[in-house]
């Protein structure tokens, strides 16, 4: 797995519970708000962390932490992921997966695995303007089927959306609202990119 940040320790990326953050390397679209561009172009991607280094840590903290939150980037573009989150769950870890919802395949997969606990995916905009959201084309039947798996599949989850307002309006935000279950759904306030600090933590103290 490509690893490109770690959060030792978070109260906030894992509803209820204690958890580490896994930040993998790579992802598929090109959003304009992007919070961790760090994690998915070629050019300013670092040196990726040892797998081994991170499991050590995670042995490590068996009984202080409840579960691995596996982001990125987006995690599903890696062939891998399926092995790297079974090791995971070995530890007797909960994992929670954030996603961007382009892989149902892999979703399903996982789901079918019992290798997720909990899955975060993000909603980028009403399927007229998704392409414009995700800065590049996406397959919509791709979305609409990752949706239905995800609240399908007995798994906590949630969808989330990046309010950008040069993209989306109210209007937009209702629209997404409507297709999602009531309590399942997160407003997230918008970070634009050339006023921000990177979002991702990279700790390997």
């Amino acid at each position: 797995m490509k690893i490109g940040g770690l959060i030792k320790t978070s109260l906030v990326d894992y509803p209820g519970k204690v958890a580490a953050v896994i930040f993998t390397q790579g992802c598929n679209l090109r959003c304009p708000y992007c919070h961790n561009p760090e994690l998915v172009y070629p050019n300013m991607l670092l040196e990726p962390y040892d797998e081994k280094e991170v499991f050590d840590f995670l042995k490590k903290r068996v009984g202080a932490l409840d579960g691995v939150v596996i982001s990125g980037g987006e995690p599903a573009i890696h062939p891998d992921l399926a092995d790297f989150m079974a090791k995971i769950k070995a530890l007797g870890y909960k994992i929670k997966l954030d996603t961007n919802g382009t892989f149902p395949e892999v979703l399903e997969h996982l789901i079918n695995l019992k290798l997720v606990d909990y899955i975060a995916m993000d909603l980028k905009a009403p399927l007229n303007k998704y392409d414009e959201a995700a800065g590049t084309a996406v397959d919509n039947a791709a979305i609409a089927r990752s949706m239905a798996v995800i609240a399908g599949s007995g798994v906590d989850y949630e969808f989330r959306t990046t309010y950008d307002k040069t993209i989306l309006d109210e209007k937009d935000i209702e629209e997404i609202k409507s297709h999602v279950e009531h309590g399942r759904f997160t407003l997230q306030e918008c970070n634009p990119v050339e006023k921000k600090k990177a979002a991702l933590i990279i700790n390997k103290n």
